[in-house]
């Protein structure tokens, strides 16, 4: 029952971490307070979105090709989607490829 009641509490942070990038740092800043496992789980998957949405970003805007352009915004849409679908079915899925990496580097939030 803990684990229902936690991801109760936590549900509408994780699905706030989904929305934007400030959306992610409030809910950062408000599960500080109370850790809560399950908006954590979920503000860590968010946030490694977000950032490589950012970090890829960069790059991909060099490329003059409609397909490239494409193809990251579908991995990234994906990316997102998963994460957010998880967070509204209280769920505890790890995002694909990249999910794994996000909880180690930032598990500290």
């Amino acid at each position: 029952m803990q684990n229902l009641t936690e991801i109760q509490e936590g549900k509408n942070m994780a699905i706030g971490s989904y929305i934007t990038i400030i959306g992610t740092i409030v809910t950062i800043l408000i599960n500080s307070e109370k850790k809560n496992a399950f908006a954590s789980f979920h503000i860590r998957q968010a946030l490694g979105i977000h950032l490589t949405y950012f970090a890829l970003g960069y790059f991909i805007g060099y490329f003059d090709s409609w397909m490239i352009t494409t193809a990251y915004w579908t991995f990234i849409f994906i990316l997102w989607l998963f994460g957010f679908i998880g967070a509204l079915n209280g769920e505890y899925k790890i995002v694909p490829l990249v999910g794994e990496w996000y909880q180690k580097i930032f598990k500290s939030l």
